[in-house]
């Protein structure tokens, strides 16, 4: 196997310089430079990529730290991500903290990323004041994505719940609808979800805007989930009186509230109007209106805003909208207002005005 000492010695350099040429350093002259290419060539020298990173003081390593990998929301984002930071020759580190306790605190309150990564992306992951401070001491260039996981320095990337709920709470008014249940994040949720509470807002803020004051008995906390939709539903069905129509924090409750609702007997639309956010891979298959959220944009716009102080290579123009510094000079300050991606409502098969009776 070629080693460097191998090519230093047939280019009649030192190893160091050999280190310089190969990595592109401009302390290197032209003429150096084009004998070390052409003896590393003849020796079919290959550099380590590893190597070269941490020569240069760079893992060229990016961490993502989700809640929950398994739900749509996260696994798109995620994908994303990795694609958008391999275009650039980076790699993704994948923290899942999946509810554990001891997970978080190896991940978000110890050295655990330090000398590991270049920056660091959070995903829908509020922060503890100690969480907060141990990242702050890394001193890295960060981005968050969703509402609920804001930085103090750090740019966001975010859709605006409020509105997304609004829209679709006035979607279902605007049908017809009175009688509107609500179906949200569990605020004991170990993930420690905070975008369920924008969205309850948003749903509270079109009710009242209509003139209706919103029934607490008709707003139900469970998890984010299918399963949790369902159990969500349930318990609403056994309060009294139906809704005539539900509005799911995310698809995956709305899923579930269709399934309960279906295994009590009524019927989506003609009895139960549901709509669900997120429009997931399987809303159109299932028939689910939905707000739509750009969960793939999402990711990429972060993952560029990542990468344009790191270097990263072709990444196009951010228009203007953040600005941040590079490493070792403090976090990126945000030029102006968070990144609001828009939302878009989707009528589907399961939402419809209400029975005459």
């Amino acid at each position: 196997m070629t080693k460097i000492d191998d090519v230093a010695r047939l280019a009649g350099v030192s190893t160091a310089t050999v280190s310089r040429a190969l990595r592109g350093l401009p302390t290197v002259s032209a003429a150096t430079r084009h004998r070390v290419l052409a003896a590393a060539e003849q020796l079919q020298y290959a550099v380590s990529p590893s190597a070269s990173r941490l020569a240069g003081g760079r893992t060229a390593t990016v961490a993502v730290i989700v809640p929950r990998i398994t739900r749509w929301f996260f696994a798109t984002v995620v994908e994303a991500v990795e694609e958008t930071l391999h275009e650039s020759g980076y790699d993704l580190l994948l923290y899942n903290l999946g509810g554990r306790e001891r997970t978080r605190q190896r991940v978000l309150r110890t050295a655990n990323l330090h000398k590991r990564v270049d920056a660091v992306m959070l995903v829908a992951t509020p922060l503890r004041r100690a969480e907060l401070a141990a990242l702050t001491v890394l001193d890295l260039p960060g981005v968050t994505i969703s509402s609920g996981s804001g930085v103090p320095g750090w740019p966001c990337v975010r859709i605006d719940d409020v509105a997304a709920a609004r829209t679709a709470t006035r979607h279902l008014l605007d049908l017809g609808h009175r009688r509107i249940a609500h179906i949200s994040g569990d605020p004991d949720d170990e993930l420690a979800f905070t975008t369920h509470l924008d969205r309850r807002r948003g749903y509270r803020e079109a009710l009242r805007s209509a003139g209706i004051e919103p029934d607490p008995s008709l707003d139900v906390e469970s998890q984010f989930s299918i399963d949790g939709g369902e159990q969500a539903t349930a318990e609403l069905l056994a309060r009294g009186e139906p809704p005539t129509a539900i509005f799911a924090a995310c698809d995956e409750m709305a899923m579930g509230a269709i399934s309960a609702l279906r295994d009590a007997g009524l019927r989506v639309p003609q009895d139960v109007s549901v709509i669900g956010i997120d429009d997931h891979d399987l809303s159109g298959v299932l028939g689910l209106s939905t707000i739509a959220q750009p969960a793939t944009e999402q990711g990429r716009l972060a993952a560029r805003i990542l990468l344009d102080p790191l270097g990263g290579r072709d990444l196009p123009p951010l228009g203007g909208q953040i600005v941040p510094r590079p490493r070792g000079t403090g976090p990126a300050e945000p030029s102006a207002a968070p990144v609001i991606l828009p939302t878009r409502l989707v009528v589907r098969d399961s939402t419809a005005p209400p029975r005459a009776d």
